[in-house]
C-alpha cells in the first residue's frame, strides 16, 4: 500500500504547491471524487496523480475521508454533489467498503455516484458478486492501477456518471413537463411546466440543469407592463420565478434574453445558450447556462425538442387564462366572485392561521345610471378607480375581489373593513376619463363568528346587503341570523305558492257591491283566496307581495281575470245580466305587452259586455309608472271597461294624474268608513265622496259593517257600499246561494 508498490514509471509526481486539490474550490466546473481510504499515502497518490486530468472541460475536485463511517458523514451530507468514489474495502473492518457501498445505496438512494472499489487483500470480496450486488464501476487491486489505468478508469467512470445522470434529469424534466400538463389548471403548471423545460434542455445536451425560462408579462402573468419575467427556472436561478429578469441582477442573462426575444432567434455563445420559443403567438426565451459552446449535433436535437415542447407552452399559455379567466376579474385583476369564494373556504382550514373575523360586500349605487347616461367605457373606468383605490386602502391588510358588476367584496379583521373606514374610500370623488365622479355606497357586512362554507358566508353577507339597501337611516347592515331565516321563509311561501297555483288550490271567492239607495245587488268583487295547509287562509297581504315579487303576478292576475269573467258569464245564464265583476290589477300586469290585448281577447271570447267589468287599481301603482298606466287604461276604456281607483286616499295621490285618468268609479278606504261613529264627523270620508262629485265619478264604500256607517255615507252622497253589513266574501257556489235567498228587488231579471 506503499507508493514504491505502483508502476513509478507512468505516475507524474508535481510539487505540493503546484496542486490544487482542496475542496473548497468552486464547485462550478468541476467533477467531484471522493477519495475513501485509511492510508494517508494512498489519498496523496491519488491526488497526485490525477491533478491535472480534465474531462470535457471540468477538473476534478477531491474530498477525503479516512474510515467508512466518516465516508457515510460526508455522503449523508454532499453525496449528490459526488460523481466517483475511490473507495478502499479494508479499513476498520473487513467489510467497512463494501458496507459504505451498501448502505449509499439502499439507504441514502444515491444511484448516480460512480463507484471504483480498490483493495490490498482481494480475497475478502469475491470480484463478481460484489459489481453485481454493490453497483460497483470497477474493482481493481492496488497494485494493478498504474496512472495510465486508474486514468482510464477514472474517465469511464465519470462517463458513466454523465450518462446516468443525464438519464435522471431527463426523466425528471419529463415529470415536470407531464406532471403540470395533467394539472394545468392548478396555481403551479406553469412554473412547473417551465422549470421541466429548462432542466429538460439541460439534460438533452448534457449539462447539469442551470437555466431560465423567459416570457414577456403580457402571455401568462396578470401584469399590464410589458416587462420580461422568470416563469420558471432550475439551479441557481430557482429564487426568481414570477420576478423581472432584472432581479436576477446578471446583465449578461438579461442582454442575451432581452436581444433572443427582439430578434425571434436563437443565441448560441461559447458558454451560453438563448434559445427562442414561439407557437401561435406566445413567445419565450429559454437561457441555458453552458461550460462550453453547444455541438452542432445537439443544436440540431435542440431545434426539435424546441418545436415540439413549443405546443406544450402554448398549451401552458392557454390553459393559464382559463384559469385566470374563471378566478380572475378581466376588468380590475383582481379576484372574481368564484376566487372570493374559494378564499372564504380557506378560512375554514384547520390549519389557517389568518385572523379575520370580518366579511364585506360594497355596492355602488345607482351604477346602472353611470352606465347608461354617460356610456360603459366610463362605467369601466369609474371600477378600475374604485378598485385601484380599495387597493390602495386594504390591499396590505386584507383581500378583496370583485364580486359582481358594480359589487367588490373585502375579508379582514373588523378594524380595518368596518363601515367607516369603507365609507372613508368614497368620500372624494373618482376620477373615471374626463369625468369627476361622486359614489354612494352600500355596504353588508358578516361577523365569521362560526366557521361556515365561502358560498354560505358570501350568501349571507348579500343578505344584509340586500338589507341595507332597504334602511333609510344608514348605508350598511350586519348580518343576523333571523334575516337568513325571513329570506328562507319568504322563498319558501314563494315555493309554495306556485306549486298550490300549478295545482289549481287557489280559489277567486267574490264580495257582493251594494246600490246604497236600494240595497240592491250590483256587482261583486273578486277576491283571490290561497288555502293553507294547516287550515284556514293565507292572508292576502302576505301573499299578494310575493307574487309580485316572483313575476308570479301575471300568471296569477290572468288566471283571476279569466275565472271572474267565466263567473260572471256562467251567473248571466242564470240571469243575473246586469252584474258587474270588478278584478284588481297590479303594476306588473300593466307592464306586460299583453295584458291589454288578453282583456279584449277574454271578453269577446266569452261575449262578455265590457261595461260588466271593471278593474281595479290604487293609487301607488298609478304613481308607480303613470305613463303606462294611463296609456293602457285609456285604450281599455274606449272599449267599455269600466275603471275603479280602489283605497282611495291611501296613497299619495297627484291630481294632475287623477284628472287623467279615464275613472268610473272612487273607493272610499275601510279605514276612512270606520271613522264613522255616531256624535262625529268622518271629514275625509266626506271630502272623497265630494271630490268624486265633482268629477262626476261614482263613489264606492268599503268595510261598512254597521248601518250607522251606511246611512252616513248614503246621506254624504255616496252611491255604493260593500262590507259585512250586507255579504262577506264567499265562493262562487254561495254567491249562487246568496243571490237567490235575497229580496225580490234583487232577484234575477228578465
Amino acid at each position: 500500500m506503499c507508493p514504491t508498490d505502483y508502476e513509478n514509471d507512468e505516475l507524474i509526481f508535481l510539487d505540493e504547491e503546484d496542486v490544487d486539490v482542496e475542496a473548497s474550490e468552486s464547485t462550478a466546473g468541476v467533477w467531484h471524487v471522493l477519495v475513501v481510504d485509511d492510508d494517508e499515502e494512498i489519498h496523496s497518490v491519488t491526488r497526485l496523480a490525477l491533478s491535472d486530468l480534465s474531462l470535457n472541460g471540468k477538473s476534478l475536485c477531491f474530498h477525503h475521508a479516512y474510515s467508512g463511517e466518516e465516508a457515510l458523514s460526508f455522503l449523508r451530507e454532499r453525496g449528490h454533489e459526488i460523481a466517483v468514489l475511490l473507495l478502499d474495502v479494508v479499513m476498520e473492518a473487513d467489510d467497512a467498503g463494501l458496507q459504505v457501498a451498501r448502505k449509499m445505496r439502499e439507504e441514502m438512494n444515491l444511484e448516480e455516484p460512480r463507484i471504483i472499489l480498490r483493495t490490498g487483500q482481494p480475497g475478502y470480496a469475491p470480484e463478481e458478486s460484489v459489481i453485481k450486488e454493490y453497483d460497483i464501476n470497477d474493482y481493481k487491486t492496488k497494485t494493478e492501477l498504474t496512472r495510465s489505468k486508474l486514468v482510464t478508469t477514472i474517465i469511464a467512470s465519470l462517463r458513466s456518471y454523465q450518462q446516468i445522470l443525464t438519464i435522471n434529469q431527463s426523466r425528471k424534466g419529463l415529470e415536470k413537463i407531464i406532471g403540470s400538463a395533467a394539472n394545468l389548471l392548478e396555481e403551479h403548471s406553469v412554473k412547473g411546466f417551465c422549470e421541466g423545460v429548462v432542466e429538460q434542455i439541460s439534460s438533452l445536451i448534457g449539462l447539469e440543469a442551470g437555466g431560465v425560462l423567459c416570457a414577456r408579462a403580457g402571455s401568462v402573468l396578470d401584469k399590464e407592463e410589458d416587462g420580461v419575467y422568470v416563469l420558471g427556472a432550475a439551479g441557481d436561478f430557482a429564487t426568481f420565478i414570477n420576478e423581472r429578469l432584472e432581479s436576477i441582477r446578471n446583465d449578461k442573462i438579461v442582454m442575451h434574453v432581452t436581444q433572443c426575444l427582439q430578434m425571434r432567434n436563437h443565441i448560441f455563445g461559447e458558454d451560453y445558450s438563448v434559445l427562442y420559443m414561439d407557437s401561435s403567438g406566445y413567445e419565450a426565451a429559454v437561457y441555458i447556462q453552458a461550460g462550453n459552446e453547444i455541438s452542432d449535433v445537439n443544436k440540431q436535437l435542440l431545434e426539435v425538442f424546441l418545436s415540439s415542447v413549443s405546443v406544450g407552452y402554448e398549451n401552458v399559455n392557454l390553459f393559464h387564462q382559463l384559469r385566470n379567466a374563471a378566478f380572475r376579474d378581466y376588468l380590475t385583476k383582481l379576484p372574481n366572485r368564484n376566487e372570493f369564494i374559494n378564499m372564504l373556504d380557506e378560512l375554514n382550514r384547520t390549519d389557517n392561521d389568518s385572523d379575520a373575523d370580518m366579511i364585506a360586500l360594497i355596492d355602488i349605487n345607482h351604477f346602472s345610471d353611470i352606465n347608461d347616461g354617460l356610456g360603459q367605457e366610463v362605467g369601466n373606468k369609474l371600477l378600475i378607480a374604485v378598485s385601484e383605490r380599495l387597493t390602495e386602502k386594504f390591499g396590505d391588510t386584507c383581500l378583496m375581489a370583485r364580486i359582481g358588476a358594480d359589487v367588490f367584496g373585502l375579508i379582514g379583521k373588523s378594524d380595518k373593513i368596518a363601515p367607516k373606514q369603507i365609507d372613508s374610500v368614497f368620500s372624494v370623488p373618482f376620477k373615471a376619463g374626463d369625468h369627476t365622479l361622486p359614489v354612494n355606497i352600500t355596504i353588508g357586512l358578516t361577523r365569521l363568528l362560526e366557521s361556515a362554507s365561502g358560498i354560505n358566508l358570501l350568501k349571507q353577507t348579500n343578505i344584509a346587503l340586500n338589507r341595507a339597501k332597504k334602511n333609510i337611516t344608514t348605508n350598511y347592515e350586519f348580518y343576523a341570523p333571523e334575516m337568513e331565516e325571513k329570506t328562507t321563509w319568504r322563498l319558501g311561501m314563494i315555493r309554495q305558492l306556485r306549486a298550490d297555483f300549478a295545482e289549481r288550490k287557489l280559489q277567486v271567492w267574490f264580495q257582493p257591491q251594494i246600490d246604497l239607495a236600494t240595497e240592491k245587488v250590483i256587482g261583486m268583487e273578486a277576491l283571490l283566496r290561497w288555502p293553507s295547509r294547516e287550515g284556514g287562509y293565507v292572508s292576502p297581504a302576505v301573499f299578494v307581495p310575493l307574487a309580485e315579487y316572483s313575476g308570479l303576478i301575471i300568471e296569477i292576475g290572468e288566471w283571476v281575470l279569466l275565472e271572474s269573467c267565466e263567473r260572471l258569464k256562467a251567473l248571466e245564464g242564470l240571469g243575473y245580466k246586469d252584474l258587474r265583476v270588478a278584478v284588481n290589477i297590479s303594476m306588473p300586469q300593466f307592464r306586460d305587452p299583453r295584458f291589454v290585448p288578453l282583456i279584449k281577447d277574454t271578453l269577446n271570447k266569452l261575449e262578455i259586455k265590457p261595461k260588466n267589468l271593471e278593474l281595479e287599481i290604487t293609487e301607488s301603482l298609478v304613481m308607480d309608472d303613470p305613463q303606462i298606466v294611463v296609456e293602457s287604461l285609456k285604450d281599455l276604456k274606449s272599449s267599455g271597461v269600466q275603471i275603479a281607483i280602489d283605497d282611495f286616499g291611501t296613497g299619495f295621490s297627484s291630481m294632475s294624474y287623477l284628472q287623467q285618468l279615464p275613472l268610473d268609479r272612487l273607493k272610499v278606504d275601510r279605514a276612512f268608513v270606520k271613522e264613522v261613529e255616531p256624535g262625529k264627523q268622518a271629514f275625509i270620508a266626506e271630502t272623497i265622496v265630494t271630490l268624486g262629485q265633482k268629477l262626476g265619478l261614482k263613489t264606492i264604500a268599503e268595510g261598512v259593517e254597521k248601518r250607522e256607517q251606511a246611512k252616513y255615507m248614503l246621506d254624504l252622497g255616496c252611491d255604493e257600499a260593500q262590507g259585512y253589513l250586507f255579504a262577506k266574501p264567499m265562493p262562487y257556489d254561495e254567491l249562487i246561494e246568496f243571490l237567490a235567498k235575497h229580496d225580490s228587488s234583487e232577484s234575477p231579471s228578465d
